[in-house]
């Protein structure tokens, strides 16, 4: 995350260009004509690091912690610790542009990871992603350019007992709360295929793969964080790329936060619609292409993707339903919880289904219901939940 001054060129080094992390002294600006390095103003005097906006990456190893970087003296609010990240080129979307500064910075290699959820802090003029992705591969992160002092693996219980850069202090609870949900989306492939009478009947494998492929679609791009259920319960109290340090709740009347999500995404499938090989790791080839990428994008938003998965009802198909319910909520059921309650608030899962018994059978175990007019309606209108940002 680059907010100084005169901020920095991304290579290594202690030229007079390329200062050590310990000096106080900024570098010399040093860019394309594609970069976003530079700073924009609100017309109050508040300034914020990033002309195309600015995103950083909280990467999380469920052995060792999330990765943290101990920024260049020289850098805005030197010294303290922070998401490695910063200003976003020019048509890049967030994902991509948190994932190649933290790879600049740190090493940080994408096919390591997959997306969990991005909270964006938006003021109009500027915004701000964080971008949350579970580490898959384990990986050593070094020190890639003098951004760094440090980067190192924090256990979550320790973060908050490191001196922290003022935004991300501000926004972490929030963010570790994040950390601590997830969510199964379980899908009826023939009942929501089904509840559009536009000739399916005439080709059942056919239906259900137009329909994998929409939804593996709307995969890449994640859910709105509203439409999963999910809220956060706070909000982030400064910009990690403003000049200046939190604010008061008089100066947040303007800001606008969202966040999207990706969640596990399961197929059901059944019958004839067996066949299909949509979201069948076996065939990578059909998933649809990154609607993000462009030419020499570092970071395509289908590398970090959750995949979407077939599951194949050998008989029943609503009997294998209830059966990825059970083997994925009742094992994290609270004793608490009485039959019909909608799981724990760290662990939902989401059945798709219009079938009265099945949403009876899995409401029972924990499950939240959404009918297929919830998904249709998120896969026909994907302009309003792209994360690109």
């Amino acid at each position: 995350m680059t907010e100084s001054a005169n901020p920095t060129p991304h290579s290594a080094g202690n030229s007079a260009d390329h200062p050590s992390p310990h000096s106080f002294v900024p570098p010399a600006l040093v860019g394309n004509r594609d970069s976003g390095d530079g700073w924009v103003e609100d017309g109050t005097g508040r300034r914020f690091w990033g002309r195309f906006g600015a995103a950083g990456l909280l990467a999380h190893d469920a052995e060792r912690g999330i990765l943290l970087q101990h920024r260049a003296n020289w850098s805005h609010f030197g010294g303290t610790w922070g998401l490695p990240g910063g200003a976003r080129h020019h048509d890049e979307t967030s994902v991509q542009g948190a994932i190649r500064e933290a790879h600049e910075e740190a090493g940080v290699p994408s096919e390591a990871l997959t997306l969990r959820f991005t909270s964006t802090l938006d003021l109009g003029f500027w915004s701000y992603t964080t971008v949350v992705v579970d580490v898959v591969t384990p990986f050593d992160a070094v020190i890639a350019d003098a951004e760094s002092i440090e980067v190192r693996w924090v256990p979550i219980d320790e973060v908050s007992t490191l001196p922290l850069h003022p935004g991300f202090e501000s926004a972490w609870p929030a963010l570790r709360t994040g950390l601590e949900r997830s969510t199964v989306l379980i899908v009826d492939a023939a009942n929501v295929v089904g509840s559009k009478p536009d000739g399916w009947w005439n080709d059942r494998l056919g239906a259900t793969e137009r329909f994998a492929t929409e939804l593996a679609g709307l995969a890449l791009q994640g859910f709105p964080a509203e439409a999963l259920g999910i809220t956060h319960g706070s909000e982030p109290g400064s910009e990690p790329g403003s000049e200046h340090g939190t604010k008061s709740g008089s100066e947040r009347g303007s800001e606008r936060g969202s966040s999207t999500w990706w969640p596990s995404i399961l197929l059901v499938v059944e019958g004839q619609a067996r066949g299909t090989v949509v979201g069948d790791p076996l065939h990578p080839g059909q998933a649809p292409a990154d609607p993000d990428a462009r030419p020499g994008a570092p970071a395509k938003a289908h590398d970090l993707a959750t995949a979407l998965s077939i599951v194949r009802a050998e008989a029943d198909g609503d009997q294998t339903i209830v059966d990825t319910v059970e083997r994925h909520l009742s094992p994290r059921l609270s004793p608490r919880l009485s039959p019909g309650s909608p799981g724990t608030p760290s662990h939902r899962v989401l059945v798709v289904t219009a079938d009265r018994e099945l949403r009876s059978r899995v409401e029972s175990l924990g499950a939240a219901v959404r009918g297929p007019n919830w998904l249709w309606q998120l896969l026909e209108s994907p302009a309003g939940h792209s994360t690109s940002g």
